[in-house]
């Protein structure tokens, strides 16, 4: 009966799914066709720089331009054109090149789709490294201590474009083991997919490191231990039990990198969709912008729904018949050098905090350019001669504030959109990979550039990774035994979302996000270095990576300041967050 009933509920939900994913991928075309319009420029005169570069077009070619791209007929018109001609494999030429669209678009999803899997097979690496020790001590019962993920938290706030640059000069130019540039063959996939894959992995590894001790704290897991089964068949289980709750966190993660992955393919000249997608939307350039967006949507619901099939493959009847048991983490002893870990990592970023805002961090030196550490520079110069321990300082308010207020309005809009999953699962496949660049786009033509712009811009694709792993922990959670008793006993709806599934669902989401918080920050950073966003000469954390990553090479130091902060103000909050579930 339960299975019958269990079959009839789901009709009407994957109805309301593609529904929702109609919806959310026809107003996404849309909003990116009304971009030009948007953002109040002309786009042929947009167009015309992009082929020829030529600042002053008469108003005789712009009048022609016009009548040939039919700009005349308005957005929606050309949008309409657009949609008619794709059913019969036609999704037009572009207004810059002039070539068909459908040959370039094909040719740059084949080179990222190959980068994805790369990087993924690097994220499951680095993911299977972060949890290793908890695997094989819990599966022997000899998990006795909780985990502060000091490890996975660094890896995790290293920014994909820095350790690309670092890769590409050490294991590129100066070793000389890989290729630094280009897309030829297998050995050019090496450096870009660690560049992607070792953070991605570091913050999946940290969520499934936190989720891995309450399955073994399960009575199946005690009772397989003591009738002897080996040590290997309760991890495998172990796994299976948890990986459903992690999965979806491969959407954004991962399978987002065939969009989000440009400043990586621009330090790899890597002609992939990402960059594509970008170079198209700043010469807005319509036809190549549209049918890559459609492509990222397309990739998006269709990995969304693998992963979903996947997720219920792993969890089996259980999930299907309500008897799904409910994780709950054990009481472990805290980590021994947690309280050490936080206090170092405060007390060192209030002091550079404090030494910066002493210093002036607009003053301009040429004759100081790029000087290295030292008494009257502690952490070196900029390429303007500006003392970055100054910058760093003055910029450590603002990067943080924005970043906490960006993180928290993602998590509260996640966790709504994942409650009401059935309308939202759609929109969180859709929004899942779009680049963040191409939302600032779209966002900087309604408000402008500003900081809350970008701000925003993050916002309007952040909620993603929330919203999905909210709707995974809340199937398990409704799947589960005491939810079916606690109905049965008359609880309500309100009643069960304060006492039974918020508190399974926000623990998770608050690790999630504090990982995620180092992410916030650069992508902040990628919408101001491409003017969407802070501008110059704001002392940005994020901007001062940009500004000093064409001199890694050069003079290292320029970014070591900024990085080494964003990496410890993500310890200081993984840590910290650890050391208040041990107290508490």
């Amino acid at each position: 009966m339960s299975v019958t009933h269990a079959l009839a509920a789901a009709r009407p939900n994957r109805w309301r799914a593609a529904a929702g994913r109609v919806t959310a991928g026809a107003l996404l075309l849309t909003a990116v066709a009304l971009l030009p319009w948007l953002s109040g420029t002309d786009p042929a005169r947009t167009v015309l720089r992009a082929r020829s570069a030529d600042q002053n077009p008469t108003p005789g070619e712009l009048d022609a331009l016009r009548q040939q791209l039919g700009l005349d007929e308005g957005p929606l018109a050309h949008l309409a054109h657009w949609l008619g001609r794709l059913p019969h494999g036609d999704a037009g030429v572009s207004w810059v090149s002039g070539e068909p669209v459908l040959p370039q678009v094909t040719t740059a999803l084949s080179v990222s789709l190959t980068l994805m899997l790369g990087a993924l097979l690097v994220t499951v690496l680095v993911a299977g490294l972060v949890c290793a020790r908890t695997v094989v001590l819990g599966a022997r019962r000899r998990l006795r201590r909780d985990r502060a993920a000091t490890g996975a938290a660094v890896l995790a706030a290293l920014p994909k474009f820095l350790l690309a640059s670092v890769l590409a000069t050490v294991c590129g130019v100066w070793w000389g083991w890989f290729p630094s540039s280009g897309w030829e063959g297998p050995r050019w996939m090496v450096l870009p997919s660690l560049a992607l894959g070792i953070p991605s992995g570091a913050m999946i590894g940290g969520l499934l490191d936190q989720a891995l001790p309450a399955a073994f704290h399960e009575p199946w897991a005690r009772t397989a231990y003591a009738v002897g089964l080996p040590p290997r068949h309760i991890a495998r289980d172990a796994l299976r039990r948890t990986l459903p709750g992690v999965l979806p966190q491969l959407l954004p993660s991962v399978v987002a990198l065939v969009g989000g992955a440009v400043a990586v393919e621009q330090i790899f000249n890597i002609p992939g969709l990402g960059r594509l997608a970008l170079d198209a939307a700043v010469a807005q350039d319509l036809p190549v912008l549209q049918t890559a967006t459609l492509t990222l949507v397309l990739l998006g619901v269709g990995a969304g729904v693998l992963i979903r099939a996947l997720r219920h493959a792993l969890l089996g009847r259980p999930l299907r018949d309500g008897a799904l048991p409910a994780l709950h983490r054990p009481l472990l002893a805290p980590p021994r050098f947690v309280r050490w870990i936080v206090l170092c990592c405060a007390v060192f970023l209030l002091a550079l905090v404090t030494a910066g805002l002493l210093r002036d961090p607009s003053q301009v030196d040429t004759t100081a350019r790029l000087l290295p550490p030292s008494p009257d520079h502690p952490l070196g110069t900029d390429a303007l001669g500006r003392d970055l321990l100054a910058r760093l300082g003055h910029g450590a308010l603002r990067t943080t504030g924005v970043a906490l207020a960006v993180t928290v309005v993602c998590v509260i809009a996640g966790l709504l959109l994942g409650m009401a999953s059935r309308v939202s699962a759609g929109l969180t496949e859709v929004v899942a990979t779009l680049p963040a660049v191409l939302a600032g786009l779209l966002v900087a033509g309604v408000t402008g550039p500003s900081v809350w712009g970008a701000a925003g811009a993050v916002c309007v694709v952040g909620w993603s990774p929330y919203a999905a792993q909210t709707a995974a922990l809340l199937e398990q959670e409704r799947a589960s035994g005491h939810i079916a008793a606690a109905v049965a006993l008359g609880a309500g709806r309100l009643y069960l979302l304060r006492r039974h599934l918020l508190p399974a669902v926000v623990p998770a989401l608050v690790r999630n996000a504090l990982l995620r918080l180092p992410t916030a920050v650069l992508v902040l950073a990628s919408l101001g270095f491409l003017g969407l966003g802070a501008q110059p000469p704001a002392p940005e954390w994020g901007r001062l990576l940009s500004e000093n990553q064409p001199y890694v090479e050069l003079a290292p130091w320029t970014v070591l300041g900024p990085a080494g902060a964003l990496v410890l103000l993500s310890v200081l909050a993984v840590s910290g967050s650890a050391l208040r579930r041990d107290t508490a």
